[in-house]
């Protein structure tokens, strides 16, 4: 017995080494984040039930210089559309709705009602236009009030991208379309079903929806820009602009706690959390994204909206949790994958002090001039004492910082600009690298 117990002991003591060690490992690299790479927010790592980093960095608001720790309140934008889908089959589990129900049987005041199916919404293969690419109601309307007679009047002219059920089209209007059809099948508001459906049976205390009236001194200041010089605070859009499709907020505790009592068949059925886990195209599914990781099923979705960013990823093979939020624009997905690199023993790279090279000034001055990256946005690039300053459409001027001669980085946001030029060596085109994206800007003037 006695050499059972010595063992049993020991197994432990490893155990504990072990989760000491990745705990370790995992705040360095955050801290290396935060210092050398702007990260700005909270972070929650956990397996199987052991929480091995739960933990606030940088800055919860700049102006007072108040550090974040683990309870800041963060919004979560398109993490939402988790609990919208989930509510959704809930209701589907109670007879109140089918998936394959048409929205003409709830809304058959819209033109293409009859050619669309609730499941369509779920998987963002609707062809419905996307709200959110109206520039002018987005910076010039996103504060104030959002009825749905409004909404509708805002969609009901345009054409559908495609036939329904055929492409994948990211849609924020039909996850508002599925947070009002929530209300007209329950009879009552969107947030007050979230919240005996799944908040309270998930234990989610310290998250809501009205993060414009939330008073509390954990609630994060949101940041359009935020550097040692530099502190934007971001509009905050109003909750029933946002509703279904992006207007909680919440913890990276009560986030952790949705995967826990998600995936435990708590909230639904796991033969139900198996369809809506189930890519249709794009590897989306209901409100989540399907993919794959070291042979193992990884589960996410990030989340953007006006001065915060999050992503929430899950491995339900060995019930690892990753919640990441942060209160100024940051690209999540690569910090996700290096946490799990971590967690999984695999290689990662620590960050590190980003490195201003010297350009001359006639080098700089090929770069002057305005590019265009959409209709309605542009980015205008000055030189001012040897240094370029970039101005995007709406926004601040900030300065770039050369990494490379034709390659600049920003302070303020996770983002950089790379110079492109043509065979003749004049510069034609920018590409801003932004959130995991590659955005191409031709030189117009």
């Amino acid at each position: 017995m006695k050499k059972v117990f010595l063992i049993v002991i020991t197994v432990f003591f490893l155990n504990n080494a072990f989760g000491q060690a990745i705990q370790e490992k995992l705040d360095s690299y955050m801290q290396a984040l935060t210092k050398y790479a702007g990260f700005n927010g909270a972070v929650l790592v956990a397996k199987d039930g052991n929480i091995l980093l739960e933990k606030g960095y940088g800055l919860r608001n700049a102006q007072a210089g108040i550090t974040h720790d683990e309870n800041s309140v963060f919004q979560i934008g398109s993490v939402t559309k988790q609990f919208t889908a989930t509510i959704i089959q809930q209701l589907e589990l109670e007879g109140k709705l089918s998936l394959k129900d048409t929205l003409s049987k709830f809304f058959p005041q819209y033109q293409y009602a009859n050619r669309i199916t609730i499941e369509n919404l779920l998987n963002h293969v609707s062809g419905i236009y996307n709200y959110t690419q109206n520039v002018d109601f987005m910076q010039n309307h996103a504060t104030e009030s959002l009825g749905q007679t409004s909404f509708w009047s805002m969609i009901k002219d345009k054409p559908l991208s495609f036939e329904p059920g055929s492409k994948f089209n990211y849609s924020n209007s039909g996850y508002l379309i599925l947070g009002y059809l929530i209300e007209k099948v329950t009879g009552q508001p969107y947030e007050s079903v979230v919240r005996k459906y799944l908040f309270e049976p998930a234990g989610m205390s310290h998250s809501g929806f009205d993060f414009t009236h939330l008073a509390s001194p954990v609630k994060s200041v949101g940041y359009l820009a935020l550097s040692e010089q530099v502190k934007t605070p971001a509009p905050i859009v109003d909750s029933t602009v946002a509703f279904s499709a992006g207007a909680i907020y919440s913890t990276v505790r009560d986030l952790y706690n949705w995967n826990i009592a998600l995936n435990s068949g708590k909230l639904l059925p796991l033969v139900n959390l198996e369809k809506a886990y189930k890519p249709y195209k794009q590897k989306y599914g209901f409100g989540f994204m399907a993919d794959s990781l070291y042979g193992k099923r990884l589960i996410s979705h990030g989340g953007g909206i006006y001065g915060f960013v999050s992503d929430l990823a899950y491995v339900p093979e060995d019930k690892v949790s990753v919640v990441i939020l942060s209160n100024k624009p940051y690209h999540l997905s690569t910090t996700e994958r290096d946490l799990l690199a971590v967690l999984y023993n695999q290689p990662y790279k620590l960050a590190e002090e980003p490195k201003e090279v010297m350009v001359d000034t006639l080098t700089l001055n090929k770069f002057v001039g305005e590019y265009e990256l959409a209709p309605t946005f542009k980015i205008t690039i000055v030189q001012v004492g040897g240094r370029l300053k970039a101005q995007a459409t709406g926004q601040s001027q900030f300065d770039l910082f050369a990494k490379t001669e034709n390659e600049f980085f920003y302070k303020v946001v996770d983002a950089r600009v790379e110079f492109v030029k043509n065979g003749k060596g004049e510069v034609e085109s920018l590409i801003l690298h932004q959130n995991g994206q590659d955005i191409p800007g031709k030189k117009v003037k």
